[in-house]
């Protein structure tokens, strides 16, 4: 059952054609990935199906409803939730109060019910503790609950985005290059835990560099070159396709892992 699917989605900035006709659907429960060499209209698709942008021609269907030109707000609480390129922490908060904020769009309230502690209020707020607790078990950052975010190493604090929005519960993950500047090691732990938040029921769509990362958590893959879609399929399909490696690799034989 396709969760995500992307229409003949065309966006154009003046007389650039950054995307042109590009169609894929991501199924529930999958990892998909878009990959493509530097300019090939990656990040441009990526925003049109957060709603930063609104295509110029097309649209974007999530759970069955167009979510084109729908405020990026109402697409978060419809279930689909992004992180950025690069890591937009609130620094000066502790890893777990970072985790709180992400919890806005499932909790309810306000300044008033906050001062009278109703006891709908109390409830809550042990509740986004708990979750708060689990979230960071699960990413692996419970020992560093109480340390300033902008005091963590930068595998860390990527980390600590995933956490994050999986405060907001989403249905529909989007990871804008998660793995971008960090080390054989990091990039180990990250997808690690990218997988595990997979295997917990949450469909991801990303992007990527890191090819031998993409290769390992990916289910399925499009490309990307100068704004058009030239492949989809899986690994295997993607690694062996001539049109794939003379494009996003330049005429070389195959992908290193």
């Amino acid at each position: 059952m396709s969760l995500l699917e992307v229409r003949n989605v065309t966006k154009r900035f003046g007389g650039l054609l950054a995307n042109d006709s590009i169609e894929f659907s991501v199924e529930t429960g999958t990892i998909f990935a878009v990959i493509g060499p530097n300019g090939a209209g990656k990040t441009t698709l990526f925003n049109t199906v957060a709603g930063a942008f609104a295509p110029s021609q097309g649209e974007v269907a999530f759970r069955g409803q167009i979510i084109s030109g729908q405020p990026v707000h109402k697409i978060a609480q419809a279930g689909l939730v992004r992180t950025y390129q690069l890591v937009q922490l609130f620094k000066t908060l502790t890893v777990a109060e970072n985790v709180m904020v992400g919890f806005h769009r499932v909790t309810s309230g306000g300044v008033l019910a906050a001062l009278l502690r109703k006891p709908s209020t109390q409830r809550q707020e042990r509740m986004i503790e708990a979750r708060t607790r689990e979230i960071l078990e699960f990413v692996g950052l419970t020992h560093r609950a109480d340390v300033a975010a902008d005091l963590l190493p930068y595998g860390e604090q990527r980390l600590l985005e995933v956490a994050r929005a999986l405060a907001a519960s989403p249905t529909m993950l989007l990871l804008d290059e998660p793995a971008a500047g960090l080390n054989t090691e990091e990039t180990e732990s990250l997808a690690r835990v990218i997988q595990r938040v997979n295997e917990s029921g949450v469909t991801i769509m990303l992007i990527e560099h890191d090819m031998s990362f993409i290769m390992r958590v990916a289910h399925r893959i499009a490309v990307l070159d100068f704004g058009r879609k030239i492949a989809e399929g899986t690994p295997e399909e993607i690694r062996a396709h001539p049109d794939v490696i003379a494009a996003y690799l330049g005429g070389t034989e195959g992908f290193d892992d």
